[in-house]
């Protein structure tokens, strides 16, 4: 019953938060999100399963949902989306609280806390970060491109060539792969990892990876400006050199996880675990 009256009061907030993940292509990622929610609650079935029957609910619970209560009617009192929509996983941590318990909440809470990134940022924070990147990564294609001997002029985020000007729009400003590369590089340090500070880690690399590869996007799109014309950098590969990049930045992720991890083998060294016998069987 708790649950249904819980549907039924965030209804609202929780169809304009589907719409925006329709409509800006910068959450459309949303959709996946819970699904990832899931999908971490069900690894971890069989631990869940053996704490729910020893569950000691807590009625601290009632008090998190209270505040969760609180921070729905502040958000609505101001027309706050932002405010509203993490209301409702303060009130969900509550519930585990309630009726199952602080050991429950601890061990849901890595999920609980990755519905975070299914939430738009507010558009002041968002452009707060949007405008600093995009100065930076015109700086740093101006300093490619020129790197490569091709004429180069950056005013702001404009980078001017010799027979075109290239604009650093925010969809070129990589807060888009920023976000979505966070949301990735954080349940690939909850799984891969056991250590917090190598978690940390991989969720601070994702910052750089994102930068660097949103930089080449733009120095690329120069390159081909500048020996073929704006036509060709604005066609083909203007519409799909944001998946490609993507794609490249999230290998390069996953490649400096492997480096934390120690899985990449130092050369001139036997794999661990290989007996002596077998070593010279094989030879």
């Amino acid at each position: 019953m708790l649950i249904v009256l819980v549907v039924l009061l965030y209804h609202e907030v929780l169809v304009k938060l589907v719409s925006d993940w329709y409509r800006d292509p910068n959450y459309s990622h949303g959709f996946v999100v819970p699904l990832v929610f899931f999908y971490l609650l069900w690894r971890k079935r069989a631990h869940l399963a053996r704490m729910s029957r020893i569950a000691r609910p807590s009625y601290l619970g009632l008090g998190l949902m209270a505040a969760g209560m609180a921070m729905l009617m502040a958000g609505r009192a101001g027309a706050e989306l932002f405010l509203q929509r993490t209301s409702l996983l303060v009130v969900m941590a509550g519930m585990v609280l309630l009726f199952f318990g602080r050991h429950m909440l601890r061990s849901v809470a890595p999920a609980l806390a990755f519905l975070i990134f299914m939430i738009p940022i507010p558009y002041m924070l968002y452009d707060s970060i949007a405008f600093p990147l995009r100065l930076f990564t015109s700086y740093c294609a101006s300093m490619g491109l020129a790197l490569l001997n091709i004429p180069v002029l950056r005013e702001g985020n404009l980078v001017h060539l010799a027979n075109t000007t290239l604009e650093v729009a925010d969809a070129c400003s990589g807060i888009r792969s920023l976000i979505s590369l966070f949301a990735i590089g954080s349940v690939i340090a909850w799984i891969a990892f056991r250590s917090n500070w190598k978690r940390v880690l991989v969720v601070l690399m994702v910052i750089p990876v994102a930068v660097f590869a949103n930089a080449a996007r733009v120095v690329i799109t120069g390159i081909l400006a500048h020996f073929y014309g704006i036509a060709v950098a604005e066609g083909f590969f203007h519409e799909y050199a944001g998946m490609a990049i993507y794609l490249m930045s999230l290998l390069l992720l996953l490649s400096l996880c492997r480096i934390i991890r120690g899985d990449v083998s130092k050369p001139g060294r036997e794999p661990a675990g290989v007996p002596y016998r077998e070593k010279v069987g094989a030879l």
